[in-house]
């Protein structure tokens, strides 16, 4: 919508995480996390924003991380997910970053922003990968992810549970509008 003022004002306040610390919040000062890092970038952050904001972030956290060189993930929105695509998907992730993934030490963290990149990297390698906002989290809390083999243990245990209870939410809620429309139901045959 190139002719839309809305949507350009749109476009100028919409950020990544990295995006916005380096951008808006001047003298921004993230948690430090002396850690070595693997970092799978979403294509179309490499390839549309840059991935400029999200390297200072990390060097201001202490991070020694390495941005993986792997192309896409494979996983691509619902592409991996599609019965014909399948193979092609996992041949995508083979290439490049299960490998490096498999290889990181077990101190290691795996980060990746993109969710696509973060299901591929789960469902394929024995990790779970990070976003930026979790590792900085982490970070806060540094003595939790060390008492794990996995630096990630500790968040994504948070983050199932939370899973766990939006499900139970979800249960809860539909159960009882349901029962409420039976019992309306019921009280409308009755008259």
């Amino acid at each position: 919508m190139p002719q839309s003022r809305l949507a350009h004002r749109l476009m100028e306040n919409t950020f990544t995480l990295a995006e916005f610390l380096e951008r808006k919040v001047k003298d921004y000062d993230p948690p430090k996390l002396k850690r070595q890092a693997v970092v799978q970038p979403h294509c179309h952050h490499k390839a549309i924003m840059r991935l400029y904001d999200d390297e200072a972030v990390m060097k201001k956290m202490d991070l020694d991380f390495q941005l993986l060189n792997a192309g896409c993930c494979g996983m691509a929105g619902s592409f991996g997910f599609e019965e014909d695509k399948y193979d092609i998907s996992l041949k995508c992730g083979e290439r490049a970053l299960f490998p490096a993934v498999r290889k990181s030490g077990v101190s290691t963290l795996v980060m990746a922003d993109g969710f696509s990149c973060r299901e591929q990297i789960q469902q394929d390698t024995p990790r779970h990968a990070l976003h930026l906002a979790e590792v900085m989290h982490l970070a806060l809390r540094e003595d939790d992810g060390l008492r794990h083999m996995y630096p990630e243990t500790e968040i994504v245990s948070r983050r199932k549970a939370g899973q766990r209870r939006s499900m139970r939410r979800a249960f809860v809620a539909t159960a009882s509008l349901a029962l409420i429309g039976g019992a309306l139901l019921w009280l409308r045959k009755r008259r």
